[in-house]
């Protein structure tokens, strides 16, 4: 009779293991969202926040292990960005598991959100496997839409949009922009302009009466009086205050809708099962892995990606009868070049320059070469555009005799990339200490820089030269053409006093 009960125990209890499986790690409860490739489409990839999944399996040790500081990050990341975990063994998830480029569990994939709402960035994070490291590399991803001001700018700020437009100021004795005004900027992008400003700029703080740090100041617009928030700095407390002003965005942004027809549901329905197919490969393999080796190490559980970020998969496609405009994307172009040392004195290095950023290259390029040069690019393309004054960026490749001059006198490495912000009339120079060129660390320290919030250090003696021995740069006056000159010196010349344009070539 024992034996009959223990084999009816024993029936029962494999009847139920793919039940609990398909529940997962996360209980309803968990802060952690619970996603299917469905959910991921609305809840992540159509939102304006940063994301962080978890693609596991509910057998995986390692994602066991993972799962009580995963739940301890999203605690620590609620209201700033969103936590979410795919279960890969569920069947209706593992064509979506596939499409994503999963091999082994756990992964994880920070989701960033695009230029175009609905295509995020995503790329695969390769950090400590700890709630402090998963909130880290999260935080650092958040965009940052908050405007650092001065007393010098901040009534043009104000006026912006014609001064109808609603604004919120943080007072702050910080310099560095918290993660919570990040994350209050992403709620309120394109309702409200965000700022911070620093205490120490005297004018701006009297001007809105600020006794005490921090304060948020909400400027309702169309000559309305600003309004104080005495509240705590919680994320729900300051966007039900700021709400008074304008709604925040909905999350996810409401989908558009688009036909689809027969051919791109067959094509999709195809890539799906493909992608199931070799996932389901992929999953079995792993899963007999783990079971034959209980103390599998980290590296032997999580087969890493391709490091480039990839866009989300299965982007929508208009299938309209008519052809679309093709859209010319806005593409940054690279910053100047100074090849050799008199052009970087002339430029940054004399006793009458101005602050200039410097990216020193290294002879042999590196990935960290090319993030460098694409996120510095960017940030001075996006001032550029936006009409706002910043020093001048520029690259100074290996073979430029005073970049070598920088690095042996500032004890750089030959052989790594290397940022500087350096003023020749005051002789002192900042470092960006950080070896994440991404154009969230390079902008934040940007910032950092132009507010005069980074420690700065003196400018070793022999590197700035006397601004009055170097030789006169040439200038430049680009006209376009003959008929463009003669207008521009069309009522320059003296009465009765002509003169003839003649185009040589530069060949003889």
């Amino acid at each position: 009779m024992r034996s009959q009960v223990t084999t009816l125990s024993l029936s029962l209890a494999l009847l139920l293991l793919p039940s609990t499986l398909a529940e997962g790690l996360y209980s309803k409860t968990s802060p952690v969202l619970q996603l299917s490739g469905q959910s991921y489409r609305s809840l992540i990839e159509q939102s304006n926040h940063t994301s962080i999944i978890e693609f596991y399996a509910p057998w995986c040790g390692h994602c066991k292990n993972l799962q009580p500081a995963y739940e301890k990050a999203a605690k620590s990341l609620a209201g700033l960005a969103k936590v979410g975990a795919v279960n890969c063994d569920a069947e209706e998830n593992k064509p979506f598991c596939g499409s994503m480029g999963v091999q082994g569990f756990p992964t994880l994939k920070i989701v960033r959100p695009g230029k175009k709402v609905g295509k995020p960035t995503v790329e695969d994070y390769r950090g400590e496997r700890t709630a402090k490291g998963i909130v880290d590399a999260v935080v650092e991803k958040i965009p940052n839409h908050v405007r650092r001001l001065k007393d010098a700018d901040y009534e043009a700020w104000l006026a912006e949009g014609g001064g109808d437009r609603a604004k919120a100021m943080l007072f702050s004795e910080k310099g560095t922009v918290s993660a919570l005004l990040k994350a209050v900027a992403v709620d309120f992008l394109g309702a409200i302009d965000v700022a911070q400003i620093r205490n120490k700029e005297t004018v701006a703080t009297e001007k809105f009466n600020v006794e005490k740090c921090p304060t948020l100041v909400l400027v309702p617009g169309a000559g309305k009086e600003p309004i104080h928030y005495n509240g705590e700095l919680k994320k729900e407390a300051i966007v039900a205050f700021l709400s008074q002003a304008a709604s925040p965005n909905a999350d996810p942004a409401p989908k558009e809708k688009k036909a689809k027809t027969s051919s791109s549901t067959s094509t999709n329905k195809s890539k799906a099962s493909k992608a199931s197919s070799s996932f389901s490969k992929a999953s079995a393999s792993h899963e007999s892995q783990d079971s034959r080796s209980a103390k599998a190490t980290q590296t032997s559980e999580t087969l890493e990606d391709d490091f480039d970020p990839t866009e989300s998969p299965t982007p929508k496609v208009v299938t309209d009868k008519f052809q679309q405009p093709i859209k010319v994307p806005d593409v940054a172009p690279p910053i100047t070049a100074l090849p050799d040392g008199l052009s970087l004195q002339q430029k940054c290095l004399n006793t009458k320059s101005s602050t200039c950023l410097l990216a020193l290259l290294p002879e042999n390029p590196t990935p960290d070469t090319a993030a460098a040069i694409s996120s510095l690019s960017t940030i001075h393309h996006k001032h550029t555009q936006a009409k706002r004054t910043l020093f001048p960026f520029y690259q100074l490749p290996a073979s430029n005799s005073q970049a070598a001059a920088l690095r042996s006198k500032l004890d750089l490495a030959s052989n790594t990339v290397e940022i500087l912000a350096v003023n020749g009339k005051r002789g002192w120079y900042r470092h960006f200490p950080s070896t994440t060129f991404s154009q969230n660390a390079i902008e934040d320290w940007v910032d950092a820089v132009r507010m005069g919030d980074t420690p700065r250090h003196e400018l070793p003696s022999g590197l700035v030269v006397p601004a009055d021995g170097l030789p006169t740069e040439p200038i430049k006056m680009d006209f376009g053409s003959a008929e463009g000159l003669r207008e521009a010196m069309k009522g320059q010349m003296p009465e009765g006093m002509g003169f003839e344009v003649e185009e040589i070539d530069d060949d003889m």
